[in-house]
Protein backbone atom coordinates (compact mmCIF):
# COMPACT_ATOMS: atom_id res chain seq x y z
CA UNK A 1 0.00 0.00 0.00
CA UNK A 2 0.96 3.60 -0.56
CA UNK A 3 2.22 5.53 2.51
CA UNK A 4 1.61 8.81 0.64
CA UNK A 5 -2.20 8.50 0.84
CA UNK A 6 -4.04 9.15 4.12
CA UNK A 7 -6.84 6.70 3.27
CA UNK A 8 -4.36 3.77 3.40
CA UNK A 9 -3.30 4.45 7.02
CA UNK A 10 -5.36 3.81 10.15
CA UNK A 11 -4.63 3.82 13.88
CA UNK A 12 -3.30 0.42 14.92
CA UNK A 13 -1.50 -0.28 11.61
CA UNK A 14 2.09 -1.58 11.76
CA UNK A 15 4.28 0.79 9.72
CA UNK A 16 7.86 1.90 9.13
CA UNK A 17 8.51 5.64 9.32
CA UNK A 18 11.45 7.92 8.67
CA UNK A 19 11.94 10.51 11.42
CA UNK A 20 13.08 14.07 10.66
CA UNK A 21 16.62 13.53 11.99
CA UNK A 22 16.95 10.29 9.96
CA UNK A 23 15.90 11.66 6.56
CA UNK A 24 19.46 11.78 5.18
CA UNK A 25 20.42 8.30 6.38
CA UNK A 26 16.99 6.85 5.44
CA UNK A 27 16.95 4.95 8.77
CA UNK A 28 13.47 3.49 9.29
CA UNK A 29 11.67 3.11 12.62
CA UNK A 30 8.94 0.47 13.00
CA UNK A 31 5.89 0.81 15.20
CA UNK A 32 2.14 0.97 15.59
CA UNK A 33 0.26 4.11 14.46
CA UNK A 34 -1.36 6.03 17.32
CA UNK A 35 -2.31 9.31 15.57
CA UNK A 36 -2.36 10.53 11.98
CA UNK A 37 -0.94 14.07 11.96
CA UNK A 38 -1.24 14.99 8.25
CA UNK A 39 -4.66 16.51 7.54
CA UNK A 40 -4.50 16.48 3.72
CA UNK A 41 -5.50 13.40 1.69
CA UNK A 42 -1.96 12.86 0.40
CA UNK A 43 1.61 14.06 0.80
CA UNK A 44 4.51 13.43 -1.62
CA UNK A 45 6.96 12.48 1.18
CA UNK A 46 4.53 10.31 3.16
CA UNK A 47 1.76 10.87 5.68
CA UNK A 48 3.06 12.11 9.03
CA UNK A 49 2.04 9.93 11.99
CA UNK A 50 2.78 9.53 15.70
CA UNK A 51 3.61 6.00 16.85
CA UNK A 52 2.48 4.52 20.17
CA UNK A 53 6.06 5.11 21.40
CA UNK A 54 5.67 8.86 20.75
CA UNK A 55 8.01 8.96 17.76
CA UNK A 56 6.86 11.13 14.83
CA UNK A 57 7.72 10.61 11.19
CA UNK A 58 6.48 10.04 7.66
CA UNK A 59 5.17 6.63 6.60
CA UNK A 60 7.42 4.81 4.13
CA UNK A 61 6.18 1.21 4.46
CA UNK A 62 2.82 -0.23 5.58
CA UNK A 63 3.31 -3.82 6.81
Amino acid sequence: MDGNRRENIKSGFHVSIVQKQDQRSVKLTEGIVKDILTKSTSHPHGIKVRLETGEVGRVKIIH
